[in-house]
Formats: C-alpha cells, sequence, structure tokens
C-alpha cells in the first residue's frame, strides 16, 4: 500500500520565505517613515493643545511648532514647510510632505503625508 506524503517542496518553501522576507523587508523600510510622521502629528496636536482657548499670534505658533520639531528630533521637514494661515479664532497649521525610501535596487516607496489643525479658539 502506497502513503500519500504532505507536506511542502523545498521550491515551494523557498518562494513562500522569498515572499515573506520580501514583505517584511518593505515593512522594515517603511515602518521610519511612519514613526517620523507620527512625530510630526504630535507636534501639531501639542501646538494646538498648548493654546486652546487662546488667541496666539503667527510668530508665537511657529516658535512653538520649531522649539517642538527641536525637541521631537523630527528631520524630514523643518519649520517653512509648515503652512500657518490666519482663521476664525486663530490660525490653521497645515503641512503636506512627500517621504521616500529606497527598497531594492531601483526601487523606491514614496508615501505623501498631510495633516491640518486649527490653533487657537
Amino acid at each position: 500500500m502506497r502513503q500519500r506524503q504532505k507536506g511542502m517542496t523545498l521550491i515551494g518553501f523557498l518562494l513562500t520565505a522569498i515572499i515573506a522576507g520580501a514583505i517584511v523587508f518593505a515593512g522594515l523600510r517603511l515602518v521610519p517613515i511612519y514613526l517620523e510622521y507620527m512625530k510630526i502629528e504630535s507636534v501639531m496636536n501639542g501646538a494646538r493643545d498648548e493654546f486652546n482657548g487662546q488667541s496666539p499670534s503667527a510668530p508665537v505658533v511657529r516658535a512653538s511648532i520649531e522649539k517642538r520639531l527641536d525637541i521631537e528630533g523630527v528631520t524630514v521637514v523643518g519649520i517653512k514647510d509648515f503652512k500657518i494661515r490666519k482663521a476664525e479664532g486663530g490660525y490653521d497649521v497645515s503641512i503636506e510632505y512627500e517621504h521616500t525610501a529606497p527598497y531594492i535596487a531601483n526601487v523606491s516607496f514614496q508615501v505623501d503625508f498631510s495633516k491640518n489643525v486649527h490653533v487657537g479658539r
């Protein structure tokens, strides 16, 4: 009586390992980009919370954001990348930027980020 063998062949296992490895490597490249975005989001939310219920001036808001960028160690964007526009009861602070991370050879990931908060009343 013949028994049926069960399991993966070596080639099947290698293909599965290569695909899983490529996905894990992509994650390793993208996680730092999203962690940097979370820092920028924290900077903007911190400025919003600092001036909650107040009427700050644009230079004060800009100085607060710049200080927070230095504290968080954000290097991807600078204070010049933030747009501060006068709005009813305060200012709208927004940022739009893209970050590119190399993947393999000439293949890269490009991630676009956008965030907007209202600072003031």
